[in-house]
């Protein structure tokens, strides 16, 4: 019997994480998990229950406030917080703009990172996982590690349309920075590419182009730890 697969992908906002990485469940027959989406909501339940998410302490002293459960179905991927589903309501601006700081808080990443890990060790075939330390932190021993990337323009591009145009391609663009800075220089876990993952550069790629060449390079590590 093969071992579970475990697919670490991850990369900033943008580059197509999500729905390569559902894709490329789907394709797989494998369980999926979005970590940002965690992050997301238990940025959701402080923004809800007043907490002030510039305040560390304050942050640390709720995090294990919450229950948080993560759907697994790349086809369906819910998130309920306390039994309320927000898998809309996480992805409002307002949540947007305070994610990366509730995110850098250690206690919570550490709380979010027991939760991934026990996902993980839980999904029977195996699991792709997306998200921004999962190749560094999360999971080190992922049978694949792929790493996103795509230019400041065209993740802004993308990004503008999600939001239907709700906010203009330059500031779009500066948040999408501003994000990448925040994540990429927190303390704890920040968003880095593994030693060993393999970058995909998404910039001139279809969806279809970038799955295709992640189901590639996971069949191919694959065929070698069998």
């Amino acid at each position: 019997m093969d071992n579970p697969v475990i697919v670490a992908i991850d990369g900033p906002s943008g580059t197509g994480k999500s729905s390569t990485s559902k894709a490329v469940a789907a394709k797989l027959g494998l369980s999926y998990l979005d970590t940002g989406a965690q992050y997301r909501a238990i940025t959701w339940w402080m923004l809800a229950n007043g907490i002030d998410v510039d305040d560390p302490a304050a942050v640390a002293d709720c995090a294990g406030k919450p229950s948080i459960v993560s759907g697994t179905d790349p086809l369906d991927p819910q998130i309920s917080v306390d039994g309320v589903d927000v898998t809309t309501p996480i992805r409002s601006q307002q949540v947007t703009a305070a994610v990366s700081a509730v995110s850098a808080v250690p206690q919570v990443r550490a709380r979010m990172v027991e939760t991934q890990r026990a996902a993980a060790a839980t999904a029977a075939a195996g699991i792709v996982v997306e998200g921004r330390d999962i190749g560094t932190t999360v999971l080190p021993d992922a049978t694949a590690k792929i790493f996103l990337t795509a230019s400041a323009e065209v993740r802004a591009a993308r990004r503008s349309t999600e939001l239907k145009g709700a906010v203009s391609l330059a500031a779009t663009q500066e948040a999408l920075i501003r994000r990448d800075a925040a994540d990429s220089g927190r303390k704890t876990s920040p968003l880095a590419k593994a030693d060993d993952a393999i970058e995909v550069d998404t910039s001139e790629l279809t969806l279809d182009q970038v799955v295709d060449r992640v189901v590639a390079l996971v069949e191919e590590r694959r065929a070698t730890v069998r």
